[in-house]
């Protein structure tokens, strides 16, 4: 697993989350638990089920969910940080912690390509990404966990320059396409390099979305073959539907689906995925901040229009965002089940929904009410101050 922020609040710590009314384990192919509580210890799972069967006592911190549904934290597969909560391509103060309110624990960096200057020199481009894992890695903004220092590939770079990088830290690829390279064969030779050395990476694909970008089309990220294949609906400007087919035929690499894209071609890219048996290849982001925008509801609102228009079950849509980008990923976050981080959101029906329970209103393209939002079993968030209210809320024991 890829090493993510950790925090030493929790030590010590026994959380006890009670009443229950429904537990979204993210996990594909089992994705509803039949549990009503559910025990951490430290930060970490060690045991959910059912009240009468889990030992309970000896609590330093009890929650009454209220008969809300507990889900894992979600993640955003691509964001643009730049230092701590804040990033000038928005002008934009506070974005993370806008997220945290939208039910978001835990963010990847696709690189940190808005910081003002970004160098493009080898150096540079080593220095900016081994500063980002540092101080995102010492730095929680609200408690997210921000998997940052991701380097733009660009001409020049060097195998000694990826096992240098994985030395000090650095786990992640930005976008590959942003920078200098370009084209499949060096795109490739780098790629390969950092998976030698246990860096994961992500193609940009799709027409130019910031300045110094381009086209990067289907034959382009097939000859790459990053581990991601990053807004397959575009950012904003998505491929031919049949290059997308393409893609979810030929590749076996992550398709993700982000909020800053075309809509109608993430809508395909879903239909696909199912027809072809692949569902667990898809994840979801936001790609943000950016031109359009910071969307701190833009997690669920995916789930939600996947759901209701892709006419995919809630339950199922839920994993997209945890499960399924937890697994591609390679991170210890998104999961339910015991020994995992202790990281969740706690979610109802919005009031006055025409869905009477939190999976029929996704459903029905509604977005949830979040009431609560927990990491390594520290509450960050109660309330949110951005999604509908829920009609219920969990509820601070001790």
């Amino acid at each position: 697993m890829s090493t993510e922020p950790t925090t030493n609040a929790s030590a010590g710590t026994k959380l006890v989350i009670r009443n229950i009314g429904l537990l979204l384990t993210g996990d594909l192919a089992n994705p509803i638990a039949d549990a009503d509580a559910l025990v951490a210890k430290d930060g970490r799972i060690v045991a959910f089920g059912k009240w009468k069967e889990l030992d309970c006592d000896g609590a330093t911190s009890i929650i009454d969910a209220n008969g809300t549904t507990l889900v894992p934290g979600l993640i955003d597969s691509h964001v643009h940080p730049v230092a701590g909560d804040w990033t000038p391509r928005q002008n934009q103060f506070g974005w993370i912690d806008s997220c945290l309110h939208g039910g978001v624990t835990t963010m990847i960096s696709a690189g940190e390509v808005h910081m003002p200057g970004r160098p493009k020199d080898v150096v540079g481009v080593k220095a900016l990404a081994i500063t980002a894992q540092r101080t995102f890695s010492a730095f929680r903004p609200s408690g997210v966990k921000v998997l940052a220092g991701a380097p733009v590939i660009e001409h020049g770079m060097v195998e000694e320059d990826f096992r240098a990088l994985a030395e000090a830290g650095v786990k992640l690829l930005g976008e590959v396409g942003l920078g200098s390279v370009k084209d499949g064969p060096t795109a490739r030779q780098m790629v390969g390099w950092a998976r030698k050395h246990g860096i994961q990476s992500t193609i940009h694909t799709g027409g130019p979305s910031i300045p110094g970008s381009s086209l990067i089309d289907k034959d382009v990220v097939l000859a790459a073959d990053a581990d991601v294949i990053g807004h397959i609906n575009g950012g904003h400007t998505a491929l031919p539907d049949s290059q997308i087919r393409e893609l979810c035929e030929k590749s076996e690499r992550a398709l993700e689906i982000v909020h800053n894209g075309n809509e109608r071609a993430a809508l395909f890219t879903l239909r696909a995925a199912k027809e072809l048996k692949q569902l667990h290849r898809v994840i979801l982001g936001t790609d943000s901040p950016a031109g359009s925008g910071v969307q701190p509801l833009g997690i669920i609102r995916v789930v939600a229009a996947l759901s209701s228009l892709g006419e995919i079950p809630s339950e199922t849509v839920f994993c997209f965002a945890t499960g399924n980008t937890a697994r591609m990923r390679k991170l210890e976050s998104g999961l339910i089940e015991v020994g995992r981080p202790a990281d969740f959101v706690f979610m109802d029906a919005p009031q006055h929904s025409a869905g009477k329970s939190l999976l029929e209103s996704v459903r029905l393209g509604d977005l949830p009410g979040i009431g609560m939002t927990v990491i390594d079993g520290v509450v960050r968030s109660e309330r949110s101050r951005n999604t509908p209210p829920a009609a219920r809320v969990p509820k601070i024991v001790i």
